[in-house]
Parts: structure tokens; sequence; C-alpha cells
């Protein structure tokens, strides 16, 4: 096999999406070409962002492929759209506002070359000092409450966070996978527009038999925020939809009806006294309405923006 066949083989395909954050597209473009020397191609999805985004990003990288969305797609929409461009054997897909300190895909790689592990996720801290590790392999989430199981960090034993092992769910900001794994389940679900795409993706993952892995061996840097900015109704919103949407997708029968039961019931009505008290009256307007769309919204995707099923070939 030639040097140029081999890279083609085992070609990385790196997905990411940008909307109104081109500084930080370009430092992570950047990143990746300093300490990178595995064989990989760049794909940028700009959801439609309101300023010249892609004239900046195009300026100080000219050389990645830029997909420009005529409207933005959210999440597992912008990431699906770069799907379909990607030449990859291996489909890498990063936030924006991940920065790399040395090379990462080789360990991925490699561990996704076992066929029974249809998803990879690396080891992900937090971009800030003192850089706690925010990602070391999550948990499913408790049936009803749809809390997360996975223990909090525990900063006075890192060593515990160095192990490779199977987990249950890959983590949204950093997760490789197969071409074929997602020949076989599918591209992420457009029904969440933001959150829980992550989640639902695992669970779908699972059911196909395939394991998921935490990979500490490559570790990324998150800049957590800075894509959606925290405590905003706009973030409140979509993760209140995308709760309730989970549970009425990937939970069944008494379980369903408990969760869904749950979440209007106590969580929304918690959370609005919380607002109330404090006045923050759009916050308690997003709390609702989130609930309700994830209550009535349709569930499934019938069709995607690429004119079909929501299919990977």
């Amino acid at each position: 096999m030639t040097q140029e066949s081999l890279k083609i083989s085992e070609l990385v395909s790196i997905i990411t999406v940008n909307y109104n954050g081109w500084k930080d597209t370009c430092e992570l473009i950047a990143s990746l070409k300093r300490y990178e020397k595995y064989p990989y191609e760049i794909i940028v999805v700009d959801n439609a962002s309101s300023g010249e985004d892609t004239k900046r990003i195009l300026d100080e990288h000219p050389d990645v492929t830029l997909i420009c969305s005529e409207k933005n797609l959210g999440f597992a929409g912008g990431n699906n759209l770069g799907c379909l461009q990607a030449k990859g054997k291996y489909l890498f897909f990063l936030n924006n506002d991940i920065v790399l300190k040395g090379p990462v895909l080789e360990p991925l790689v490699q561990r996704l070359k076992d066929p029974s592990i249809g998803g990879v996720s690396p080891m992900i801290r937090g971009f800030y000092p003192p850089n706690d590790v925010q990602y070391y392999g999550h948990q499913k989430m408790t049936p009803v409450t749809l809390k997360h199981a996975t223990p909090p960090y525990d900063v006075l034993h890192p060593e515990k966070y160095v192990i490779d092992r199977e987990v249950e769910v890959m983590h949204g900001a950093a997760m490789m996978l197969r071409r074929e794994v997602i020949e076989d389940v599918g591209m992420m679900s457009e029904v969440y527009f933001l959150f829980y795409e992550e989640f639902d993706w695992s669970y779908r993952i699972l059911k196909r038999h395939y394991k998921i892995w935490y990979e500490p061996a490559s570790v990324v840097f998150h800049k957590e925020g800075q894509t959606i900015r925290l405590e905003t109704p706009f973030r409140e919103y979509y993760l209140t939809r995308g709760r309730v949407l989970f549970a009425r997708r990937n939970l069944g029968g008494f379980y369903k009806i408990a969760s869904c039961c749950y979440l209007a019931g106590i969580v929304m009505t918690r959370n609005m006294v919380k607002y109330l008290f404090h006045s923050k009256w759009k916050m308690l307007k997003a709390t609702v309405a989130g609930t309700f769309s994830g209550l009535f919204c349709k569930k499934d995707d019938e069709v995607i923006h690429s004119g079909g099923k929501n299919k990977f070939k």
C-alpha cells in the first residue's frame, strides 16, 4: 500500500460547526495544524452566522473545507451537513471551542479499530485553570429523573481518570465514530436542535450492540460556554426541551410516562418558583415553553435537510 493510499484509508474527517464564533474556530484549526500529524481533513460548517465569519475563517485558513448553510441547522443539523462532505474512514466531531495542546487522533483511531467499539470520546479538560476534567466517561442517566449518574470529578484522585474503559455515553464536544457505524445507526437526530443529541446517539449506538469507549490517552481542552452562553433563556429553553424530548424518544412504558410527569410537574414547577423568586421572567418563560415543546413536538426524524431519510452513505 502506498503512503498516499494509506493516508486515504486512515483519513480522519474533523467536523466542527461555527456560529458567530470565528475566533474560537480559527484557534481550534490552528491548534490542529500545530500538533496533529495523523492524516486528517478539516470541515467547517457555518450555521448561517450573522457576521463575516466565513471570510475571516478562510482568510486565516484557506485550506479548510468550508460549508455555508443558508439557515441555522442546530448542532446535529450542522454536523450532519458536514458528514455528507466527509471523506474519512473516521469522523471526529469537535466543538469549535475546543483547543488541542498535543496530538489526539491516533489513540482514538486505534481504539476504533476494534470492530465492537462504535464510538469513542477523549478526556475533556477545562481550557481555563484549574483545567479540571469535564469528561471522563459518562454513565447513562437514571430512569424517570434523567439525572446524570456519573460521579463528580474527584480532584484528590486524578489517577482514577487516566484508565481507558467502556462507558455508556459519548461527549458531544469531542466524539469519534467509524464511518460504517454511522451508516448502520444513522446520523444525529435533528429533532433536538441543541442539547441531548449525543445522549440520543449514544443510546442508538448501544442498541445496535456497539460499545462506547473513553480514551484518556487523547486529551482536548474545552472553553465551555463560549459557543452557547450559560444561564440564558436560549440555553434554558433547549436544555429543558431536549430533556423531555429525550425521555419521549428513549424511555418506554412506565418509565416514559413517569419521566414526562416528573419533568413537567416537579422540575418545571421547581424552576418556575426559582425564577419567579428572583424575578427572572425570561428564564421562567423559557422553562415553561421548553417543557411544553418537548412534550408536544414531533419526536421522530422524518426528512432531514439533505432531502432524504436520516441515513449516511
